[in-house]
Order: C-alpha cells, then sequence, then structure tokens
C-alpha cells in the first residue's frame, strides 16, 4: 500500500485516501446561487474518479459573498435541497463529500473569467456593493466595498456559522473554511488590506480575530465528529505582507479552535504579488506549517504525477494532497495513479471492463 492510498482519519470521518479535488469555482449557478446539474456532473465525475474527498468551489455563505452572480451559496433551506442529490451521490461513490464556505469580501460583485467585460458587476447586471475590512477596492475597476462595523462583523461570523449547519443538513461531511486568495477572511488577516485601528485591525493578533471567530463558530455548530478544515494563504508573496511565520502561528490558533487541518494555498492579496509558480511550489509551506505547528495540512499547486504525490505524503510534507487543474484534465487520476503506485484502484463496477 503507498503512502497515498492510505486512509485519513479527520474525527468521525475517514477519507479512503489522500487525494482530494481543490476546490475550482465553476460560475455556474443561477442568480440565486443554487447548484445545478454542472455541479452534479462536474463533482460526482471526480467521486467517481477515485478522490477521497470532494470539495466545492467556494461557496458563499451570504449572497453579497458570492465572488460573481453565477456562485454557488449555502444561505437558505432551498440551497440545502438543492445540494442534496450531489452530496449523495458523491458518498455513493465511496468518497467523503465537503463543502468549502466563503465570502468574497471587496472581491465579490465582478464578472466570471469568460464574461466579455471585466471588472466589477453593477447593480443593472445583477451585481452589489461588496463589502470588506475598508473601503478601498482590490483594483482599480473593482467596485468599491462598504467597510464592516461592528454589527456587519458579527454578521459574518454567525452567516458563516449558519452555513456549517445548513451544510451538515445537506449532507456535506467535511467543511472548509475559506481564509484565503484575497476574500474576505483572509483580507483581515493580510496587512496589506487590513488598515483598521480597532480591535479587528492592527497587530497580526487584531488581523487574526476574524479568521478565529468564524472557526469557533463553524466549530460549534457543526459538532465534535464533523471534521473542519481551512483553507489559508500561507504567504502573500509581498515584501510586508503576510508570511509564512504569521501563517505557523495562525495554524496553531486554528487547531486550537478546532480546525483538523490546514490547506495551505498563497497569494491574492495584492496584484502584484510575484508567485515563484513551479511544480509543487506550494508545498514547502504546507511542509513547514506541518512541522512548526503540529496541524495536519494539505498541499495544492502544481501536483500532476502520482510518484510527486505520493513523495508528498510519504515524505510527512503534507497529510493530503489537493489536485486541480490536473482532475479537470483527467477525473480519473486517482485510479490510474493507484495501480501507477502499485495500490488497487477502485475502478467503479460499470467502468471494469475498460481496466
Amino acid at each position: 500500500m503507498t503512502a497515498l492510498f492510505t486512509p485519513l482519519a479527520l474525527r468521525a470521518v475517514t477519507l479512503p485516501n489522500r487525494v482530494a479535488l481543490a476546490p475550482m469555482c465553476q460560475y455556474s449557478a443561477g442568480p440565486d446561487g443554487l447548484p445545478t446539474q454542472w455541479h452534479l456532473v462536474h463533482l460526482g465525475t471526480r467521486a467517481a474518479g477515485g478522490a477521497g474527498l470532494v470539495l466545492t468551489e467556494a461557496t458563499a455563505v451570504v449572497p453579497e459573498g458570492r465572488i460573481s452572480p453565477q456562485d454557488t451559496g449555502l444561505w437558505s433551506g432551498a440551497h440545502v435541497d438543492a445540494w442534496r442529490p450531489v452530496t449523495s451521490f458523491v458518498a455513493a461513490q465511496g468518497a467523503v463529500p465537503a463543502v468549502q464556505l466563503a465570502h468574497a469580501g471587496f472581491k465579490a460583485s465582478t464578472y466570471r473569467p469568460w464574461a466579455p467585460r471585466r471588472g466589477g458587476v453593477p447593480d443593472a447586471e445583477g451585481g452589489w456593493t461588496p463589502v470588506g475590512p475598508g473601503d478601498e477596492p482590490f483594483v482599480a475597476d473593482y467596485r468599491r466595498p462598504a467597510a464592516l462595523d461592528e454589527a456587519g462583523i458579527a454578521e459574518v461570523v454567525e452567516a458563516f456559522a449558519a452555513a456549517a449547519g445548513r451544510a451538515v443538513d445537506a449532507g456535506f461531511r467535511a467543511v472548509e473554511i475559506h481564509a484565503a486568495h484575497g476574500y474576505l477572511l483572509h483580507e483581515f488577516l493580510s496587512p496589506l488590506t487590513n488598515r483598521r485601528t480597532d480591535g479587528w485591525g492592527g497587530d497580526r493578533a487584531g488581523r487574526m480575530r476574524l479568521t478565529l471567530a468564524v472557526a469557533r463558530a463553524v466549530r460549534a455548530t457543526v459538532g465534535e465528529d464533523v471534521p473542519v478544515l481551512a483553507r489559508i494563504s500561507a504567504t502573500d508573496w509581498v515584501d510586508g505582507g503576510w508570511t509564512v511565520e504569521d501563517s505557523v502561528v495562525l495554524a496553531g490558533e486554528l487547531a486550537r479552535a478546532g480546525v483538523d487541518l490546514v490547506d495551505c494555498s498563497s497569494g491574492g492579496a495584492s496584484p502584484d504579488a510575484s508567485v515563484p509558480v513551479g511544480p509543487g511550489y506550494q508545498v514547502p509551506l504546507a511542509a513547514r506549517i506541518r512541522r512548526e505547528a503540529g496541524v495536519a495540512t494539505g498541499a495544492v499547486g502544481l501536483i500532476v504525477e502520482p510518484e510527486q504525490a505520493e513523495q508528498i505524503v510519504a515524505t510527512g510534507a503534507a497529510d493530503l494532497v489537493l489536485l486541480g487543474r490536473e482532475l479537470l484534465r483527467d477525473p480519473y487520476w486517482p485510479h490510474r495513479a493507484a495501480a501507477k503506485l502499485g495500490a488497487a484502484p477502485s475502478w467503479p463496477s460499470q467502468y471494469l471492463r475498460a481496466t
């Protein structure tokens, strides 16, 4: 048995292997944020393909938390009902269905990538006023946000908690808190985007306060058996920004707040970041956080080859690998990887004739 294809126990849930579908926005929901048949097929195919953990795209906890008007949400009972067929099918294939709960902050109300226009979506086209730690937009062509006050921050925490409860009702067996990529929680974490002088800004402890409040609220809502993950940007890749040293501290605090695994991505707080993109370029971040914070981690970012993924897990650099583009190219990558590494692929019975 290879390391990549050994189970991973997280609280009362056991992943059948260490391969996860990374959250990837599909921009294919309706204006009400309900998942569609696209989501059933997209997520269900990766479950049938052998991924042990299947994570949804960034799923907004409130309507104004969507990146685009076409993002999925989980802010009502209608969303619970719409997600149930998806989670049921994913679980029936032997995978663990999980949702990434998100709030886009000042990156909200933007056009989806293939739209003919870029930047902020106006009200007349279904857009809205985003919110953030301050009132400065991310870039010039994004909408100017409204700065959150104390009441607004409390509503954000409650919205994450309420969405986590709905996630469990919808059949998700794990939840991930999105605190990366320049979205709301990361906006509060990074000194590049949080210039507040109240208790939600200032020093690192103040800037971490919102993310930790969300983590505690989500844990209290889902109970002791449901795994809680957190995706972070482990570094901003900008001088004067959030650093991996900051992330080690944050990861330790997240673990104390009830988070079971830290999913280590990077960047997103600044358009001026210089990111050293290359095969496995974020793996050292996951390895350092795992080693120094003493928390399980996930590695993500240009993980392509089975041997590469196996080495990450076997050497203890991370406990889980999250694949994005490679699973878009080949939904059955986990089965092929298992065969290549000498493990037993768990092909669906319907596909055995092709093996």
